[in-house]
């Protein structure tokens, strides 16, 4: 069960890091793409474990599925910042979430050939009906609940899936720690890739505006520095969760992420709307309960 409990360490990190990404891109940083650029050209900061691991090197076309997994991961976070933008955290993020393990059930018995037991099955489909409930929406004075932050959703579930099922192939044939630094690594690219975008660019031109927004903004660099460092903690954990676990089965635990975020962003919402609001509606708040009561049982099936 070890890898259970790394995998809950992974999703509590990633509660309040989802939280903190929605408050950064959408008061902070006018563009996603810019966010894009710091949340990925770290990732390069991953071959500074290379001499204490001995400078281990994959083989032959391993590198290939290395650099789908890590460019696949960053253009994850691209499309989850878009949607991320327009829409709210608690909708966007379990909604990415379920066709995050869809994608990955799917992939991985296509091409790893992973069998769940029945018991599993089911707890995988409570999880990803679970996800679908929380991220209903009612939208303020529209009858539509889907937008197009929800496709982006879509596309970025697309990427983080083939993200962990190519990283779960690397994991099943190298240690981890090797397969980890060069599929975090490659993610680096999509960084440098990102700065073909005048935005980006150009952003680091600005330095009179950078310098007010730092005045008038104290607490946004510290804000990107835990983002960044509980993201790290996450990743490693999530990732090696997933090595030595069923990669179907450590993302439909994401449910676990949804509950914590959720209360997370309810209690920010009444009692410190100044720093986080949700619109919230008392149908909203039944449904989402009821998923709630979902995601415990279906992580409950796992347990047992």
């Amino acid at each position: 069960m070890l890898w259970f409990i790394i995998a809950l360490v992974g999703y509590v990190c990633f509660a309040i890091i989802f939280i903190l990404d929605k408050i950064i891109v959408s008061e902070k940083l006018s563009e996603p793409i810019i966010y894009t650029f710091y949340s990925t050209i770290f990732m390069f900061g991953a071959l500074l474990a290379l001499p204490f691991l001995g400078f281990p090197v994959l083989i032959g076309i391993d590198w290939l599925w290395a650099s789908i997994s890590g460019l696949t991961f960053g253009f994850g976070l691209w499309t989850l910042f878009i949607a991320l933008k327009n829409n709210e955290t608690t909708h966007i993020s379990p909604f990415n979430g379920a066709f995050v393990t869809v994608f990955v059930y799917l992939f991985s018995s296509l091409f790893l050939g992973e069998q769940l037991t029945g018991l599993k099955q089911v707890a995988v489909i409570v999880l990803v009906c679970s996800a679908f409930l929380l991220s209903f929406e009612k939208v303020r004075n529209s009858a539509s609940r889907f937008h197009k932050g929800f496709i982006w959703a879509i596309l970025s579930g697309l990427f983080f899936a083939i993200s962990h099922v190519s990283a779960k192939y690397l994991y099943n044939i190298y240690p981890f720690w090797t397969a980890f630094v060069w599929t975090r690594a490659t993610t680096g690219l999509v960084g440098i890739f990102t700065l073909f975008f005048p935005a980006v660019y150009l952003s680091f031109r600005k330095t009179e505006k950078t310098a007010d927004i730092t005045n008038k903004n104290k607490n946004t660099t510290i804000l990107i520095i835990v983002d960044k460092l509980l993201a790290i903690v996450g990743v490693v954990a999530i990732q090696y969760a997933i090595a030595i676990g069923s990669v179907t089965v450590v993302n439909a635990l994401v449910g676990v992420q949804y509950i914590l975020m959720f209360l997370l962003v309810f209690l920010l919402t009444k009692f410190a709307p100044k720093l986080f609001k949700e619109y919230f509606t008392k149908k909203e708040l039944f449904v989402e309960i009821v998923a709630i009561i979902l995601v415990v049982f279906g992580t409950a099936l796992f347990v047992f």
